[in-house]
C-alpha cells in the first residue's frame, strides 16, 4: 500500500528544524539522521503520528504559502501554545490562523469547531463567524463562538 510523506527542502537547517518541531508537538519522535562527511544530509521524524522527511539541499528553493500544515485543535490553550511556540525565534503571524515559523514554513492553527461554524446552514451565523475570523491573526475561539452566536 502506498504512503505519502511530506518532504521538506531546507538550506542547511533540516536537523535543527526537526528538533524544533519535535520540541513543540507532544507526540513526536526522531526516526533518523543521515550524515555524509560529518554534515546532516537528511532527517526523518514524526509529529502527532504524521511522518516527515527533510533534506539539506541548499538555498535553491524556499517555502511559500502554497503549502501549509493544518493543525486542528480543540481548545484556546492549544491554539495559544502551538502558535507561540511555532512563531518563536523569528516567525511571523499572518491572517485567519496562519503563521510562518522561523524557517519560512506555513502553519494553520485552527479550532476543530471552526469548520462547523463556517458551514452552518444559517448564513447569518456563519457570516458573523467568517467576518470575525477575517479580523484575526491568531484565532480566538471565544470571539469566534461569540460572533457565531450573535453575542
Amino acid at each position: 500500500m502506498p504512503s505519502i510523506t511530506p518532504f521538506l527542502w531546507f538550506d542547511t537547517q533540516a536537523e535543527e528544524a526537526m528538533s524544533f518541531y519535535a520540541g513543540i508537538f507532544k507526540r513526536s519522535k526522531v526516526l533518523s539522521v543521515n550524515k555524509a562527511g560529518g554534515k546532516t544530509m537528511s532527517v526523518s521524524f514524526e509529529l502527532e503520528g504524521q511522518k516527515f522527511m527533510a533534506l539539506n539541499a541548499g538555498p535553491v528553493f524556499k517555502f511559500n504559502e502554497a503549502i501549509s500544515f493544518f493543525v486542528a485543535v480543540d481548545t484556546q490553550q492549544e491554539i495559544d501554545e502551538l502558535w507561540d511556540k511555532l512563531i518563536a525565534g523569528g516567525g511571523s503571524p499572518s491572517q485567519c490562523g496562519w503563521l510562518k515559523d522561523k524557517y519560512g514554513l506555513s502553519w494553520q492553527i485552527v479550532p476543530n469547531t471552526l469548520g462547523r461554524m463556517l458551514s452552518d446552514p444559517d448564513p447569518a451565523k456563519s457570516g458573523r463567524c467568517m467576518n470575525a475570523m477575517l479580523q484575526m491573526s491568531k484565532l480566538d475561539l471565544g470571539k469566534l463562538t461569540a460572533a457565531f452566536n450573535g453575542e
